[in-house]
C-alpha cells in the first residue's frame, strides 16, 4: 500500500500540479486527473482544468476527453486501470468516471478541503441543492462503495504503513498541501478573467 500512495503522491506532485500551475494563470481551477496501469502504476496520461474552453473540462472530464482523443485501439480497458483526482470529484465527474468504465478513482483532497481550504465550495452546494442530499460533515454525500466503484482517499491509506512510514506520508501529504495552498490563491487572483460560470 506504501508503493500505491507514494506514487500516487507522485503523479499529483510531478504531474499534475505543474499542469495545473501553467492553466490556473489562465483562469482555470487548480483541479487536475490522472489514469494509471494498475499492475505497474504506470502513467497513462495526466490533465488538469480548462474550463475557460468548456465549462464542463472539469480535470477528470479534461482527463477522459483527452485520452479518447487518442487512437482507440491503444486505450487500456478502464478496469485496467487506477483513476487519480486531486480532490475528491464533483457529481459531474462522478457520472464521468461511472459512465467511462472506471472502477475505482483515489482522491487527495476533500470536498470540504475544496469547499474550506481552497474557496470553491461548488461541489456540496450541487450535491445538497440539485440532489437533495443534506449529508452532513460526518456523513458523505455520495455511496463511496457502490456497484460501479470504490472511491479512496489518499489521506486514509496510511494504516498499515510503520511508523516512519506514517511520518515520511505526513510530510508529503503537507508538501502537497502547501503547494496546492499556493495555487489556489494564484486562482482566487486570477480567476475573474476567465469567466467561468461558477468560480
Amino acid at each position: 500500500m506504501i508503493d500505491l500512495a507514494n506514487r500516487l503522491l507522485d503523479v499529483i506532485e510531478h504531474n499534475i500540479a505543474p499542469m495545473s500551475a501553467k492553466e490556473v494563470q489562465r483562469g482555470n481551477k487548480i483541479f487536475g486527473a490522472a489514469i494509471l496501469l494498475k499492475k505497474d502504476l504506470s502513467l497513462i496520461i495526466a490533465e488538469t482544468n480548462n474550463e475557460i474552453e468548456n465549462p464542463l473540462w472539469h480535470g477528470e472530464m479534461h482527463a477522459i476527453k483527452k485520452l479518447y482523443e487518442r487512437d482507440r485501439d491503444s486505450l487500456p480497458d478502464p478496469k485496467e486501470c487506477i483513476f487519480l483526482a486531486t480532490h475528491e470529484p464533483c457529481s459531474l465527474c462522478l457520472s464521468a468516471i461511472t459512465w467511462a468504465g472506471y472502477d475505482n478513482f483515489y482522491y487527495l483532497f476533500s470536498h470540504q478541503d475544496s469547499r474550506d481550504n481552497f474557496a470553491i465550495p461548488h461541489d456540496i452546494k450541487i450535491l445538497q441543492q440539485v440532489f437533495g442530499n443534506k449529508g452532513g460533515e460526518q456523513k458523505s454525500l455520495y455511496n463511496r462503495n457502490n456497484d460501479f466503484w470504490q472511491a479512496h482517499a489518499i489521506i486514509n491509506m496510511s494504516g498499515d504503513f510503520s511508523a516512519s512510514e506514517k511520518e515520511e506520508f505526513s510530510k508529503r501529504i503537507k508538501h502537497i498541501f502547501t503547494l496546492y495552498d499556493d495555487l489556489s490563491k494564484s486562482y482566487q487572483r486570477q480567476k475573474g478573467k476567465a469567466r467561468i460560470p461558477l468560480d
